[in-house]
């Protein structure tokens, strides 16, 4: 992800208030709900550094409610990371040893497939199955139109969608 612009020295000061005013509490929660307090901390400071990169500040009126939301959208996106990690390994040990990959095209799979899962999951659940049907299952456009009741014309347009969103996503990853 691109650098933002850096902050005004009105933004700096309001960022640091509110940084001051509710990290503490946040922390707290966080700790209390995650009982690990790295795991606390870095959900924190992610969740401020995420309203600043939005450029949120002056217009918060309930920073708590603001601050709790994002955090929670950090969480789930951690822990769906975990799920489809574990996943991916429990795939990967049935596969022979010899046909591992090293440690650096590890980290790379997983976030090829982190970019993949979150750009599916910007998809319409119906798009979501289309596409998966097809690159999973290896359907044909009419037996997923057959099965989900579908015309042809709407898989294709799914599929496209879905390619585009993969896309994205993989060409997001090269950039960063």
């Amino acid at each position: 992800m691109p650098l933002p612009p850096p902050l005004s020295s009105h933004d700096a000061e309001h960022a640091a208030t509110l940084w001051v005013a509710h990290q503490p509490w946040l922390l707290a929660r966080l700790q209390q709900r995650l009982r690990n307090h790295a795991e606390a901390e870095d959900v924190a400071s992610e969740t401020f550094e995420r309203i600043l990169h939005t450029r949120r500040l002056r217009s918060l009126h309930e920073p708590r409610a603001y601050l709790t939301t994002i955090a929670k959208h950090i969480l789930l996106r951690n822990w769906r990371r975990r799920d489809l990690e574990q996943a991916w390994l429990e795939a990967l040990a049935q596969c022979a040893p010899a046909c591992h990959p090293s440690v650096e095209e590890r980290a790379i799979l997983l976030e090829s497939l982190t970019r993949i899962d979150q750009a599916l999951e910007g998809m319409s659940p119906k798009g979501r199955t289309v596409f998966l049907l097809s690159q999973l299952d290896g359907l044909t456009y009419a037996q997923i139109a057959d099965r989900m009741g579908l015309s042809i014309s709407m898989v294709r347009k799914y599929m496209a969608q879905g390619l585009r969103q993969c896309m994205q996503a993989m060409d997001q990853q090269a950039a960063g």
